[in-house]
């Protein structure tokens, strides 16, 4: 059985992966997760016709959202579960089709192709040959294919971010019925290039205001992050490790821990929950436990107790190809999941039961130690807004001569050591302003600080990419300047998945320009995409770090 998957950066040779997905994702997977866009697609047609009747409920919302998430990369590993969500999809989007036919609601001819009758889905012979027909390469034009796919990551990136803002009771119409819209028009015959192009730019303005609301629900629930420090050892406890991304989890997890002798610990994206007043006042919350999301595999053992995913980034267990097997101290929640763990629903009050990984983690050792100390952060937009006068004068006297955003992601492959290397090349005048697990290239490095001002920056998550917009926006307005562009900042990104993506055309729609990504161009952009991206906004690829500082007159 064959596949096609090309949304990360770990695609094999920066083409595609075709036979097993470098992220360990099987072909099966992959083919349900294809078949799965396929439903999410059927039922945006029909929730997007009776939204304007106001016939639809947050459920739908949610739905649609949730299947995006899953199929992100690392995302989600249990076949049943993706299987299940299919079949979910087909059922759906039949019940809404039925809505319409009651209302008088027609769909045009063109987007007949998404109404494929649900009895393929029920059987597996059928359903995996029909996979075959709408995966990614459907589309024969390799730049409408491009143009397509660059939209469907922006959307499962911005999927992410409005689950987890969802998750604490913020939602956005407009934002919804956009999803909606775009995932129509990447199936809609009619749309031309030009069309597609701006649909690329639309999803990018539609990024910033779903990060927008991921930052209101996330400070007004639990406080703007402060400036301080994280530990990075351990307590005599035994404790409960939660990775991802979702602070909602955080809150129940440390609530439902209160009194039972078990300590809570961070791990890699979910580092920066230790910066939230909110989360401060929990003593059994230790710390951070951990590196980068890749390290798993080695540091996993080491901690002895549970390990809940509530997001993205998990390394699935394959039985014979992992020298640790964890699994059976996996849990996973939202759109995470792996064979073999145990999945944790919300209720129909959104709350969640801990009481098994508790429960486990009673009967652990505490972790075994892997290092000691501390690691700052806390540097979100109002965080470092507060300090605005200093850094401006601080620029203006000359101590900073250069911002630095080196936001985004890590990931496996040896040459995102370049990042690292770049850190430690740059000049001590420099400082770094960065967001999500790319951090862990150069966050512990003894890189110092420039007038009491750490020369790394830390804003948080990858979602936390926001408050770098917010923080360049207002030196803009500090400066006095025209153009964004004009500041003294460039941007040196590194990118993994599709959270990234969305990110990076968020960049794009707010007009930066000369945006440095790597370890490699997306393998999704064609050579034409791409000549567009380069001539109108001067997107390219890392070098060396040599010659990248030759580049950025940083040497």
């Amino acid at each position: 059985m064959n596949m096609f998957c090309y949304q990360c950066q770990e695609t094999s040779k920066n083409s595609a992966c075709t036979i097993r997905g470098v992220c360990g994702k099987l072909p099966k997977e992959a083919k349900f997760e294809d078949l799965m866009l396929y439903a999410v697609k059927g039922v945006a047609l029909f929730s997007h016709k009776l939204r304007h009747l106001g016939l639809l409920d947050i459920k739908t919302d949610y739905f649609i959202l949730n299947s995006l998430f899953m199929t992100i990369t690392n995302a989600n590993f249990d076949e049943k579960k993706l299987y299940q969500t299919l079949l979910n999809g087909i059922e759906l989007r039949d019940n809404l089709q039925a809505k319409c036919i009651a209302h008088n609601i027609n769909i045009e001819d063109k987007f007949l192709h998404l109404l494929e009758p649900k009895y393929t889905f029920y059987n597996e012979e059928s359903v995996l040959e029909f996979a075959n027909k709408i995966g990614v390469l459907r589309n024969s034009d390799v730049d409408i294919r491009s143009l397509v796919e660059t939209v469907m990551y922006g959307l499962k990136g911005m999927a992410a971010y409005l689950e987890h803002a969802a998750n604490l009771g913020y939602e956005n119409e407009n934002i919804a019925s956009f999803v909606e819209r775009a995932l129509i028009t990447i199936e809609d015959s009619d749309a031309t290039p030009q069309e597609l192009i701006q649909l690329v730019l639309d999803t990018g303005m539609y990024g910033v205001e779903a990060m927008a609301l991921l930052d209101k629900a996330n400070t007004e629930s639990y406080g703007n992050p402060e400036m301080g420090t994280a530990n990075i050892g351990v307590g005599n406890n035994p404790g409960i490790l939660i990775s991802g991304h979702d602070l909602k989890d955080m809150e129940l997890l440390l609530e439902q821990t209160l009194g039972t002798g078990v300590d809570v610990y961070t791990h890699s994206e979910m580092l920066p929950a230790n910066y939230y007043p909110a989360f401060k006042k929990y003593e059994h919350f230790k710390g951070n436990y951990g590196n980068s999301w890749w390290l798993q595999t080695k540091e996993f053992p080491t901690f002895n107790g549970p390990i809940l995913f509530t997001s993205n980034c998990i390394v699935p267990f394959r039985p014979g190809e992992n020298k640790f097997n964890y699994v059976d101290k996996v849990f996973t929640t939202n759109a995470a999941g792996m064979e073999g763990c145990i999945h944790i629903e919300r209720d129909e009050h959104g709350n969640k039961d801990f009481s098994q990984l508790i429960e486990m983690a009673k009967k652990c050792d505490p972790p075994i130690e892997i290092e000691k100390g501390v690691v700052i952060g806390g540097f979100a937009h109002n965080q470092v807004l507060s300090l605005a006068d200093k850094i401006v004068e601080a620029v203006k006297s000359g101590a900073i001569k250069r911002f630095v955003v080196m936001a985004g992601c890590d990931g496996r492959m040896p040459s995102r050591k370049y990042y690292e290397e770049f850190a430690l090349a740059l000049p001590s005048d420099t400082v770094i302003l960065t967001a999500g697990c790319a951090k862990f290239r150069y966050l512990k490095l003894p890189l110092g600080d420039i007038n009491g001002i750490p020369r790394v920056l830390d804003a948080g998550q990858c979602n936390d990419s926001y408050s770098l917009v917010v923080i360049a926006l207002k030196l803009k307005e500090a400066f006095g300047l025209n153009d964004i562009n004009d500041l003294p900042i460039i941007y040196n990104i590194a990118w993994y998945e599709q959270k990234a993506v969305i990110v990076l055309l968020a960049l794009l729609y707010l007009g930066i320009k000369n945006i440095h990504v790597g370890p490699t161009i997306p393998a999704f952009l064609s050579e034409s995409v791409l000549k567009v991206l380069v001539e109108n906004f001067g997107l390219s690829g890392i070098t060396t770090v040599d010659e990248d500082m030759k580049i950025f007159n940083l040497k």
